[in-house]
């Protein structure tokens, strides 16, 4: 049986997107090469970023079709990063909300990729 255990985002510029992600996860990458750059989470899963410009680089998608979520632990905790990622000056695609399955929103990283915030599902 297979686990996806990489989450690999394509991007135009990787120093400004390693900025970006090392500030919004708190942690260094642990590979960082100019085009690919790595960071493991503690859950096993690797979180990359592999630039557009590669010269190995194929793709013929585009478009922003999925999101990344970040599932905290309740409706507080929502909102705090909701403020402080407003404060931080992160782009906010669809605000603060109460969905079907609790309170939401959704920012941008440097790429336009999506990243929600959210509870778990009760």
């Amino acid at each position: 049986m297979l686990s996806p255990n990489l989450i690999l985002l394509y991007v135009d510029d990787p120093e400004k997107s390693a900025a970006f992600y090392t500030c919004l996860l708190g942690r260094e990458p642990v590979a960082a090469f100019p085009t690919y750059i790595a960071y493991a989470l503690e859950n096993g899963l690797t979180f990359s970023l592999w630039s557009t410009k590669a010269a190995n680089f194929v793709s013929a998608g585009s478009g922003h079709r999925m999101e990344i979520a970040f599932m905290v632990k309740d409706d507080a905790e929502v909102e705090r990063l909701h403020a402080a990622w407003r404060k931080a000056g992160i782009p906010i695609e669809q605000e603060l909300m109460t969905a079907v399955f609790g309170r939401t929103f959704v920012a941008l990283d440097p790429d336009g990729h999506r990243l929600r915030v959210c509870t778990p599902d009760k």
